[in-house]
């Protein structure tokens, strides 16, 4: 007898099942259907509503407030948003990931804090130099991550280009990816110092002074050493069309070149929303102005590799601030990603449930090499599920669960919303409460040669 079946319209791997249902074993799904489904302990009945497997968000930082603590908060958000397996950034407060004892502390707070699965990037630091890339990699690291701005010099550093080569040759033999945070930082400081001197300092100037420029600059340079190196190049967040036109290019020479879209640079615009949400929705590279379509253009061509929310955890208190420059970077989103992708995809024309199932889960658990247990409703797969129904429902920035409880998604009327997820077969939210307890999430190390098997 299965443990739990779980019934609804199913997005599984090879089909769309109306009337489906997937029945759990141990964790796993055990079987996949249409119509009566076979006798377990339990049974949900989700009627219509779209059972997805679960979101595999590729870029979160969990603990830039709350330090390892801030886990708890931030994958309660994550389950509440259908989130089952965060991929977090390695930008920790108060030091980041960059050497074998600080991984096995953050394991141990996923162990004791998280609500849902996480897999770790890790990162170098000058201290460390490549020193610790293999060891790292044993640990079980999905990817790397490094910038090319530095926003803080301990916990966010810039790294130059000769590390940045160092850390490209080192991963060549591996599967690897090497992230970047890719913006120049010469040209930001000089266009910041330019706009402040003339005292321009409101919403307007965060996009004009990290202009498209700096992003490409980054964007290239960083491809141009990763072919170099014969190694896989990996900007976080492009914010145009340009941008990925910049990967398609690297792509088609040979060179294992990816780049990344968040879902904020689809969704809002700088022209139009800036006056509405100010630093609300600053984040870095900017939210530029006209630049949607070409994004859509670049997903619809199949040159994004994956979707992702690069959930920030910081409070409003870090935005509130009278100049621009002074006000901090980065958004909530896990309770956001995949109602507003799937809004959008839908506003678009695509069939939005398998857009979601395949940039919000597929694309990612390939790319971290953990498709082996995440990112599809397929037999053998960890039960990781995210339930959809469908609808007009306005976000309330209040009723959030990240302990933050603003967002720039606030009032946004999205077209579903999450009514519960599984993780691992368990009910982990119901639609209303966490179900789950800290601690039940676990460490998801890479398995798989991921992107370029």
């Amino acid at each position: 007898m299965l443990d739990r079946v779980v019934k609804g319209t199913v997005v599984a791997a090879e089909a769309t099942i109306e009337n489906g249902w997937v029945g759990i074993a141990g964790g796993r799904i055990a079987a996949i259907g249409q119509g009566t489904p076979p006798a377990a302990v339990e049974t949900d009945d989700h009627g219509a509503a779209l059972i997805l497997p679960g979101a595999v968000d590729g870029q979160t930082h969990a603990t830039s407030c709350k330090g390892l603590p801030g886990i708890a908060d931030t994958t309660a958000s994550a389950i509440a948003g259908g989130v089952t397996t965060l991929v977090d950034m390695p930008y920790d407060n108060p030091a980041p990931l960059d050497r074998p004892e600080r991984w096995d502390e953050k394991a141990a707070a996923v162990a004791a804090h998280a609500h849902a699965d996480m897999a770790l990037y890790a990162t170098a630091t000058r201290e460390t130099g490549t020193a610790h890339v293999a060891a790292l990699a044993a640990k079980g690291a999905v990817a790397f991550k490094i910038s090319s701005f530095e926003s803080s010099p301990t916990r966010f550093p810039r790294i130059g280009e000769d590390l940045t080569l160092d850390l490209f040759e080192a991963l060549a033999a591996t599967d690897l990816p090497l992230g970047l945070h890719n913006e120049d930082q010469e040209i930001v400081l000089a266009r910041m110092a330019r706009a402040r001197a003339a005292g321009i300092e409101g919403i307007e100037a965060h996009s004009t002074s990290r202009p498209p420029a700096a992003e490409l600059a980054a964007t290239a340079q960083f491809y141009a050493l990763g072919q170099a190196a014969g190694a896989h190049a990996h900007p976080v967040h492009l914010t145009l069309g340009e941008g990925f036109a910049l990967t398609a290019m690297f792509a088609a020479g040979g060179m294992r070149a990816t780049g990344e879209l968040c879902v904020h640079y689809l969704w809002f615009d700088a022209a139009r929303d800036g006056a509405e949400h100010g630093a609300r929705m600053k984040v870095n590279p900017p939210i530029r102005p006209g630049a949607i379509e070409g994004l859509w253009q670049a997903v619809e061509a199949g040159e994004v590799a994956f979707i992702s929310s690069d959930h920030s955890s910081w409070p409003i208190d870090n935005k509130l601030t009278a100049s621009i420059f002074d006000a901090g970077a980065g958004i909530p989103g896990l309770e956001t990603l995949l109602p507003a992708f799937f809004t959008l995809a839908k506003g678009r024309g695509h069939d939005a449930a398998r857009m979601a199932a395949d940039y919000l889960s597929a694309r990612p658990a390939k790319f971290f090499g953990i498709d082996d247990r995440k990112g599809a409703i397929a037999i053998g797969r960890e039960a990781d599920l995210a339930v959809l129904e469908e609808g007009a429902f306005a976000w309330d920035e209040a009723q959030a669960h990240d302990g933050l409880n603003w967002s720039p998604f606030h009032g946004a009327t999205f077209a579903a919303r999450v009514a519960a997820t599984y993780l691992r077969g368990a009910p982990g939210w119901d639609g209303a409460r966490i179900l789950n307890t800290p601690g039940t999430g676990r460490v998801v190390t890479r398995a798989t040669a991921g992107w370029y098997a």
